[in-house]
């Protein structure tokens, strides 16, 4: 996956099959279904891959117990099965990981033991494993320092986490590998249009050199989350306003603060949604809110009440207190909510995700989750050829090996995520003994993996590298601000760039990098 080949394409290839904009979740899972169908695909993304929304997920591949709880059966069903099928397709990013939900009272045994088994029904094949209702001695045992008085038991039960910008990049590179040509930083400007007045091409903007492009294609599809509206209203500028934006902060921690494999699940806040403490990159990632925001940006700030309100439930169940100072980073992401008539507060507006079809053929997808990127980007896609006219071609992703795939994972090696890439890292890291050096020693992330975030990840910025490449900036902001410097300086030789690139990257991620840490 190189960018300077990408920008080539784009000066070289007269017509597109298909365009699409955004590169979060959804726009690559697209771009992954359209170029394994054999359709000439284009891919462009306004920042870098998972920059927004798609970086800042609470780090889980699951049904939803919420959405059992309020009714939405079809939601619940379709996740599990696209939440089992990511567990085989990409092995290496993704994996089963126990769930305790503590009850405190026997009805609440019953309760969600009851409906755990019912999520477990609705996996079918694809189930990881029954729920278990376990006693107090148990529970104890696997959160050690939960708060025991009145507890009563618990309810385990079994679901998946993944590293979601880690697979943002996969997936591009599965797309790139199949014939699509994907490229970041590269904006669009405008939409294209016919003379009858049909979508049929875009005018980008490479923002690292300035130059711009026009595109045309048979179908553009608007994958670009929050951002929707905007691409729309470029469409049509009397285009209503579709999405609901709702911002969701997570806090991370040391595991120190929440002892044992496990996770934890709190079933009901006091806004109606439920709260999880999940073990991830030997941290731990506790959140998250649900609060309406009025405006959006690619860089969301956490709100104070939003920093209480987790740390006040969290602590409610813990015997140890966790306190600002004991954050290491804190990060907050925009869901792409479509309004919905008569609902007023997020945390009751639909998951599922919405299509939309203009009267210039523009499509547009937005809402959905993660877990179900595939059976979105298989959706979307379906709606995209009807529209254009292209010949139907069946779907093969449902058994695609996602880049990286490897049949035996070796967790404890701190280069799994990369899957078979780890041992290419490593025989960079053999030719020169500094690359073998981590980047930061609070962290277990080696220079060598920058040289391979540059040379084959698309990585354009020191940010590319620290916050998803390798995941610093989410785990521990202020050491990710320290290992900047060294970052720059092995990254510029290979970018061709100098002296001011090197400190301009520095304090541009510093900056940034402040915004993640609890004064």
């Amino acid at each position: 996956m190189n960018r300077n080949e990408s920008l080539h394409q784009l000066a070289q290839t007269k017509e597109w099959d298909i365009i699409i904009i955004g590169g979060g979740a959804t726009g690559l899972g697209t771009a992954v279904d359209a170029a394994t169908r054999g359709y000439k695909t284009l891919l462009v993304e306004q920042a870098d891959f998972a920059k927004g929304t798609s970086s800042r997920a609470t780090k889980l591949v699951h049904g939803g117990v919420r959405y059992l709880a309020q009714g939405n059966i079809k939601l619940v069903r379709e996740a599990l099965k696209e939440r089992g099928l990511l567990l085989k397709n990409a092995p290496h990013l993704s994996q089963n990981i126990s769930f305790v939900l503590p009850c405190y009272g026997l009805l609440q045994k019953i309760y969600y033991g009851i409906g755990l088994k019912m999520y477990d029904l609705l996996a079918g094949r694809l189930g990881l494993g029954s729920t278990s209702i376990v006693s107090r001695k148990k529970t104890v045992e696997a959160i050690t320092n939960i708060q025991t008085d009145k507890l009563s038991g618990a309810v385990v039960y079994q679901d998946g986490q993944f590293d979601d910008a880690r697979l943002a990049v996969n997936l591009a590179q599965t797309a790139a590998e199949n014939g699509a040509t994907v490229i970041n930083y590269c904006r669009v400007m405008q939409l294209m249009k016919s003379t009858e007045g049909k979508t049929n091409g875009v005018v980008v903007k490479d923002m690292l050199s300035g130059k711009t492009f026009s595109l045309q294609c048979k179908v553009v599809i608007n994958a670009t989350g929050v951002f929707a509206d905007e691409v729309m209203q470029m469409d049509d500028v009397a285009a209503a306003n579709r999405v609901s934006p709702s911002q969701g902060i997570h806090l991370v921690v040391d595991k120190t603060f929440f002892t044992g494999t496990k996770a934890m699940m709190i079933p009901k806040t006091s806004d109606g949604r439920v709260l999880f403490a999940v073990p991830w990159h030997d941290k731990v990632v506790l959140g998250t809110t649900d609060t309406p925001i009025e405006s959006h940006s690619l860089e969301p700030k956490p709100l104070e009440e939003e920093i209480n309100f987790i740390l006040e439930h969290i602590n409610h169940y813990l015997t140890t207190t966790i306190t600002r100072k004991d954050v290491r980073s804190v990060f907050a992401g925009l869901r792409p909510l479509v309004k919905k008539e008569g609902t007023a507060r997020t945390a009751l507006m639909p998951r599922d995700h919405t299509i939309i079809i203009s009267k210039s053929g523009l499509v547009t997808i937005t809402g959905g989750k993660w877990t179900t990127y595939r059976k979105m980007a298989s959706d979307v896609l379906n709606k995209a050829v009807e529209v254009s006219g292209l010949s139907k071609r069946s779907c093969v992703t449902e058994i695609l090996k996602i880049h990286g795939w490897q049949a035996e994972i070796n967790t404890s090696d701190p280069l799994h995520w990369y899957g078979k890439d780890a041992a290419e890292i490593k025989m960079i890291a053999e030719n020169d003994i500094k690359l073998k050096e981590k980047m930061h020693p609070a962290l277990p992330y080696i220079r060598a993996e920058v040289i391979w975030a540059v040379q084959h990840e698309m990585a354009m910025t020191v940010e590319d590298v620290l916050a998803r490449r390798t995941r610093m900036l989410f785990l521990d902001a202020k050491a990710a601000s320290e290992a900047a410097l060294d970052v720059a300086h092995i990254m510029a030789p290979l970018l061709g760039q100098n002296d001011q690139w090197i400190n301009e990257q520095v304090t541009s991620f510093v900056q940034l990098a402040k915004q993640y840490v609890l004064s």
